[in-house]
């Protein structure tokens, strides 16, 4: 697949595809007009990660309890959302990736809510069998992963660009929340933060809520 066809594929401009994938706007246009071509490894890159953007960027529903499904272990049993976690994880096996608010309470900027039951994660979409468990994606990237005390979860621009996705079902308290820490613990700057284009203007909202979010 030509670049062109990548970038079509995600409906970007030239210039929301250079800044989604952090490549120089003059560097994309060379390519797209035959003036050079992108390395083979970078062209391979590419292909992956427009591949898993088109995958795993998706709208859900939010699950409904059903009594007879199977259940996993109950989060107020735990003092700490991080060991609930854990215990979900042995559950449902170590190839998952903990996703959206479960990814914010992997990384610390995020406690949850009282009596939580949604777990979000990228792994097999059967393991929708458990109550509460929302697969959001198969596969991610492994630079987009993290890991912390044997849980692996999506680094916080992954995470926060799959809150914008999914923004019409979320409650966004916990990336609101997590962006504030984010802003007062980086010398009140969102530098190194990257939304994708199309959420550029709800990324301009959240930012301004998570800069009032601890003073209201």
């Amino acid at each position: 697949m030509i670049l062109r066809d990548l970038r079509k594929s995600l409906g970007d401009t030239q210039a929301e595809f250079a800044h989604r994938y952090h490549i120089p706007f003059r560097t994309i246009q060379n390519w797209e007009t035959g003036v050079n071509t992108p390395p083979a490894y970078l062209e391979k890159m590419l292909q992956r990660q427009v591949r898993a953007d088109l995958i795993n960027r998706r709208q859900y529903k939010l699950p409904v309890w059903n009594a007879s499904a199977k259940r996993l272990p109950a989060s107020d049993r735990f003092t700490e959302p991080f060991d609930w976690l854990k215990a979900v994880q042995a559950v449902l096996g170590g190839d998952i990736v903990f996703a959206l608010d479960s990814a914010l309470i992997c990384e610390g900027t995020y406690l949850g809510r009282m009596g939580e039951w949604l777990v979000w994660l990228y792994g097999d979409p059967k393991l929708v069998k458990y109550n509460g468990v929302c697969v959001i994606g198969r596969a991610v990237d492994e630079y987009e992963i993290e890991s912390k005390n044997g849980l692996r979860f999506t680094c916080f621009n992954r995470t926060l660009n799959d809150a914008m996705a999914n923004e019409s079902i979320l409650d966004m308290q916990g990336i609101t929340e997590a962006l504030s820490r984010y802003y007062f613990t980086h010398n009140e700057s969102f530098t190194g933060i990257h939304p994708s284009p199309e959420y550029a203007e709800l990324f301009r909202r959240l930012s301004e809520e998570a800069v009032g979010y601890y003073s209201n």
